[in-house]
């Protein structure tokens, strides 16, 4: 999903980056992705096989599962599902957020959601939302058009927030960043922020 131009406007760049599981949304959404993507039962069993894997090393163990459950599907049916999935998510987001959001873009900020959850379906709804970029969780196609069942890139959780909103900033660097976040997941997403502002259990932590 790529950004408007925008004026130069002395290199003023205020950002707001927001998670989304958790903080724009109240719960996990991914799961509820893969049920209608494949089933609940086919979920359960690949949860139930990577229950180690994800137990030893939680972006490892997500990678194992997206595996046994996508690899080998066509990218234009996922692609349809997410459209039809996110119609669906505007009951489980926060008011509050959604409210955020619209005061953000009512300053003129640029607003991107930087999230561990799949690109299919927030990449819709970010438009729907107002927003001007998605970094999200992508799948590697093969040469047969087909998922390999690799992701195109580490699990975007942790550093690798900060990493892929630092390389989309590119060389034009947030002059002034609001980041949200609910978990230890967007620790190094909310250190990068002039404005941090936790969600949910961990808004305790808010000055």
């Amino acid at each position: 999903m790529s950004s408007p131009e925008t004026p130069d406007a002395g290199h003023h760049r205020p950002v707001a980056a927001f998670d989304f599981d958790g903080t724009l949304a109240r719960r996990d959404t991914l799961l509820g992705f893969l049920v209608q993507a494949t089933s609940t039962s086919r979920v359960a069993m690949a949860m139930a096989a990577e229950s180690r894997a994800l137990a030893s090393d939680r972006d490892q163990g997500k990678v194992r599962v997206l595996r046994r459950l996508l690899a080998g599907d066509d990218p234009e049916r996922l692609t349809r599902l997410g459209h039809d999935y996110a119609v669906g998510l505007g009951h489980v987001l926060r008011p509050e957020m959604t409210e955020r959001v619209r005061w953000h873009r009512t300053e003129g900020h640029e607003l991107v959601i930087v999230s561990a959850s799949l690109a299919y379906y927030l990449e819709p709804l970010a438009h729907t939302l107002g927003f001007d970029h998605v970094i999200a969780v992508e799948f590697e196609v093969g040469a047969d058009d087909r998922l390999t069942g690799n992701l195109a890139g580490p699990n975007v959780r942790g550093p690798e927030k900060a990493s892929r909103l630092t390389a989309w900033f590119g060389e034009r660097p947030a002059t002034e960043l609001w980041a949200y976040g609910d978990s230890s997941g967007d620790d190094e997403l909310l250190g990068m922020a002039t404005h941090p502002r936790w969600i949910g259990r961990r808004a305790k932590r808010n000055a």
